[in-house]
C-alpha cells in the first residue's frame, strides 16, 4: 500500500507570510505556494486549507527518492529542529521554481495570441476605412 503526505511549512518572506504547501504521493512531490498576507493563527490556515484544497494549483510533480525514516532519536530530535528553523525544502523550490516558469510560459503565449488578433482587427479596421475612402472612385 502507497503511502503518501502533505505538509505546510508557514514561514515570512518579506513583506507577506507565505505557505508552502507540499505533496507526496508515488515518489513524486507537488507543491503549492499560498500568499496569507498577515501572520495567520494556526485555524486560519485550517479553514483555508478545508475551503480552497480543490482550488490550488500545485506544480507538476518533481519525481525524487524519499529516504526511509531514521529510527535514531537523536536523528529524528535534530531534523525536528531543522525543520523548525529550516523552511522550505530544496525540492520544493525546484518544483515551485517550475510551475512559475510554466505560468511565465503561458502568460506569454496568452498575449502573443491576444496581440496577434488586435492587430488583425486593427489590420481589418484599416483596410475597412480605405475601401470607404475610395468607395466613389
Amino acid at each position: 500500500m502507497e503511502q503518501g503526505y502533505a505538509r505546510i511549512t508557514v514561514c515570512f518572506e518579506a513583506p507577506f507570510w507565505i505557505g508552502v504547501l507540499e505533496r507526496e504521493w508515488g515518489g513524486t512531490l507537488e507543491v503549492c505556494k499560498i500568499v496569507f498576507g498577515a501572520e495567520p493563527r494556526d485555524y486560519e490556515v485550517y479553514v483555508f486549507l478545508m475551503s480552497h484544497w480543490r482550488e490550488l494549483r500545485f506544480s507538476p510533480p518533481v519525481t525524487g527518492v524519499r529516504r526511509a525514516e531514521a529510527a535514531n532519536p537523536k536523528r529524528a530530535r535534530r531534523k525536528a529542529g531543522q525543520q523548525l528553523r529550516g523552511g522550505v525544502g530544496t525540492r520544493a523550490q525546484q518544483a515551485i521554481a517550475l510551475q512559475r516558469e510554466q505560468n511565465k510560459r503561458k502568460r506569454r503565449e496568452d498575449r502573443r495570441r491576444r496581440d496577434e488578433a488586435e492587430e488583425a482587427r486593427r489590420f481589418q479596421l484599416r483596410r475597412q476605412k480605405k475601401k470607404e475612402k475610395h468607395r466613389g472612385r
